[in-house]
């Protein structure tokens, strides 16, 4: 198969190959959208509400294709998600604005190293934490972001990202992006009661404290140490299974962006929704 925009050993591929870090998504989308203009686009134009599987679909799709695709796969694929944003914008916004690009590829970076740590019980190193950095600048650049936006090193970035931490003030629309992300309308009903009460309380857990607080999340030391005994419970049992359980979700999401694209081959140009 053709080569690759990274190889098996580098960082990127190395954590985000790990399926259990799908329960984090929430905590990265949400940061994103305490953004203001990221959360206007999402609650003006995205499908989350209705159909939150095909929206994870989408986005896994995407970045499984990205970090493990062939560079053909991850240019095509990114291509038509940046036309399908080209739709994406309003009174102050753009889904294409460098600006926007900037803090979604950072908040990936962030909540997967932060995740990736917890689950291990691994600490990487300053060296570690650059070189991941700077493979994952891709989810901003493959989509149009000049690489002169983006924080140069990865001491830059803990600046940047701690000031918009800092900065950032959640609107109605963030808050309304939540009530969606953290209650999805799933098939079973019911039954996703306790996966749905695990994944709350990790997104709340790994958000940092001042969008937590924005969100109006209840963190008491009752709710912290769950979120110990819930970390501590996944990396106890997780790291231990066979890799080729851990990387079943990689490998479910990108046989079927594969076969999308496969599709797209046969037939006229195609909207894609984001």
């Amino acid at each position: 198969m053709t080569e690759g925009l990274f190889q098996d050993d580098d960082l990127i591929r190395v954590i985000t190959r790990e399926g259990a870090l799908i329960a984090a998504g929430g905590a990265a989308s949400l940061l994103q959208t305490a953004h203001p203009k990221v959360a206007q686009g999402v609650y003006d134009h995205s499908y989350t509400a209705d159909d939150p599987m095909r929206r994870l679909r989408n986005t896994m799709g995407w970045l499984y294709t990205v970090q493990f695709g062939t560079r053909e796969e991850a240019e095509t694929l990114s291509a038509l998600v940046t036309k399908g944003h080209e739709a994406v914008t309003g009174p102050d916004y753009e889904a294409n604005d460098p600006e926007l690009q900037v803090w979604v590829a950072s908040t990936l970076f962030a909540v997967a190293a932060q995740f990736y740590q917890l689950l291990f019980r691994r600490t990487f190193d300053e060296a570690e934490l650059a070189e991941f950095y700077r493979q994952t600048k891709i989810y901003a650049t493959i989509l149009g972001c000049p690489q002169e936006r983006m924080p140069e090193t990865y001491p830059e970035f803990r600046v940047y990202y701690a000031d918009m931490v800092r900065s950032l003030e959640i609107t109605d629309a963030s808050r309304a992006i939540a009530e969606q992300v953290l209650h999805p309308k799933l098939p079973g009903g019911p039954l996703n009661a306790p996966g749905l009460m695990a994944i709350r309380l990790l997104t709340a857990g790994l958000m940092p404290a001042p969008i937590r607080e924005q969100y109006g999340w209840t963190w008491t030391a009752g709710r912290e140490r769950r979120f110990r005994l819930l970390v501590g419970a996944l990396a106890l049992v997780y790291p231990r299974l066979p890799a080729r359980v851990r990387t079943l979700p990689r490998e479910y999401y990108l046989h079927s962006t594969r076969k999308m694209l496969a599709k797209l081959k046969r037939r006229p140009a195609i909207r894609v929704r984001s």
